[in-house]
């Protein structure tokens, strides 16, 4: 088996100790190559080169946002006209701080633990397909946001790039500040078109492919619980950011995952959802903030991605020989 290992140094747990067991174990078991990424987007251009190559398995030492980038690498080629082999097996050993994908699939959060699990699911040829999503053209792996929650993702990165590290206390930090900066107004920012034609004037959106929608350390929070990888897209909506309808949306997310009505819209298993802005809205997938935008549709790719996961008991798990 031919492997691609490829490194974020700059993730928040991605030590070159780290890294060196990881490759080392790795490379017991395939021909390895590890590549580090240099800044955005190098891990896409990596993994795209990976997939085009032939490699039969890419793993990642990252956080969900190189994730992200490394499996719109290995679809993006796989997906082209040019393509003939099958989408590489994806494996994940965690290094970032939140680690969602990760652990919404049920792998370690510790990363020695998650290199013997991935390790495991190699030796036994064991893999579990997952559904994805899409915004526009661009593929995520547990969650999109549009609005206040996207505002959040680009605070937080700007503050990283001053040097502040990733903590809770950081996004709490810029949640509020986002909220006392722009976010008073109770009118809607943009309107969601659902796959059945039904309309909705909102003031942020998260799409989520899975759920948890995230954590708070090690808390989960909720947004829709229905979300899941073998099914379409879920979504929660705020028709307005006012006091009330933002603190009932917490309360709910702390505990039993958004409700619909008193300001809350929630959807489950669409297949796809057009949302329109006058003005350009901030959007994120994966955490990562990608720029504004006043048209994103959002759709469900079903059974689009193979990730190497040793087998639980009662899970969707196969032998990956068996899907070649």
């Amino acid at each position: 088996m031919r492997a691609v290992l490829i490194v974020n140094p700059a993730a928040t747990t991605a030590s070159p100790r780290r890294r060196d067991v990881l490759a080392s174990a790795l490379a017991a078991e395939a021909d390895l190559t590890v590549r580090h990424t240099t800044g955005r987007g190098h891990a896409t251009a990596l993994a795209h080169d990976a997939a085009g190559d032939g490699v039969e398995l890419v793993v990642c030492l990252s956080g969900d946002g190189t994730i992200n980038e490394v499996v719109n690498g290995i679809l993006t080629a796989t997906h082209s006209s040019q393509a003939s082999g099958p989408v590489p097996l994806l494996g994940i050993v965690p290094g970032g701080y939140t680690n969602v994908f990760c652990r919404a699939l049920g792998l370690p959060r510790d990363p020695v633990e998650a290199t013997g699990a991935l390790l495991e699911a190699i030796r036994h040829r064991q893999s579990r397909t997952v559904g994805l999503g899409k915004l526009n053209d661009r593929w995520f792996t547990f969650c999109a946001g549009v609005g206040f929650d996207a505002d959040v993702m680009r605070h937080v990165e700007n503050r990283r790039r001053s040097g502040s590290r990733c903590t809770t206390a950081l996004y709490a930090g810029a949640a509020v500040a986002e909220y006392t900066r722009r976010v008073r107004s109770a009118s809607p920012a943009f309107t969601i078109t659902d796959h059945t034609g039904s309309r909705h004037q909102l003031a942020m959106a998260v799409v989520q492919n899975t759920s948890p929608w995230t954590y708070l350390g090690s808390r989960p929070i909720h947004g829709s619980r229905t979300a899941s990888f073998e099914t379409g897209l879920d979504l929660m909506g705020l028709t307005s950011l006012t006091p009330r309808v933002l603190l009932r949306s917490v309360i709910q997310l702390l505990s039993t995952g958004a409700q619909a009505g008193h300001g809350i819209l929630t959807l489950h298993d669409a297949c796809t959802l057009t949302i329109r802005a006058e003005r350009p809205v901030a959007v994120h997938v994966d955490g990562d903030f990608v720029g504004e935008r006043e048209l994103a549709v959002f759709s469900a790719a079903p059974a689009a991605l193979r990730v190497a996961v040793p087998q639980p008991r009662g899970a969707d798990v196969v032998a990956h020989s068996e899907l070649h």
